[in-house]
């Protein structure tokens, strides 16, 4: 049996609006946990650290969606929504290590709540998009 589902890549239409917002992402995250941790560490360790993991699991997923490597995608999208769900009721039960909005607080909140729409939607077009998968 084959599976019905289209292939696509990530090279045109929702697949290059996806990696762009990844992009945007990985280098907001990224910059932003940069100088949280080397400007304010100690006030906020937790917060701080893990917003910078966020800024390179959306490098990860970029990259991974860019090139169309699929398995890489999968893992690190599924990876990201792990951590957005834990850490966003992390940050509501231990307010007081999320002092300042980070990019996984909140469920993103500071970020109009895109870092916890955004892995559902990774998700779902991998999964749309998926490559027709011959069983024997």
């Amino acid at each position: 049996m084959t599976d019905a589902r289209p292939t696509r890549s990530t090279a045109s239409g929702p697949g290059r609006v996806l990696v762009a917002i990844y992009g945007v992402l990985a280098l907001a995250a990224t910059a932003r946990g940069l100088f949280q941790v080397t400007t304010k560490l100690s006030e906020a360790p937790v917060a701080y650290l893990l917003s910078l993991g966020a800024g390179i699991v959306y490098i990860v997923a970029t990259i991974a969606l860019a090139k169309d490597w699929r398995t890489a995608a999968w893992w690190a999208v599924s990876i990201e929504m792990v951590g957005v769900l834990t850490v966003g009721i992390l940050s509501l039960t231990v307010v007081d290590d999320f002092p300042d909005q980070t990019v996984w607080s909140a469920f993103g909140q500071g970020y109009g709540y895109i870092p916890v729409i955004l892995p559902f939607l990774g998700l779902l077009w991998l999964w749309r998009t998926g490559r027709p998968v011959t069983t024997a």
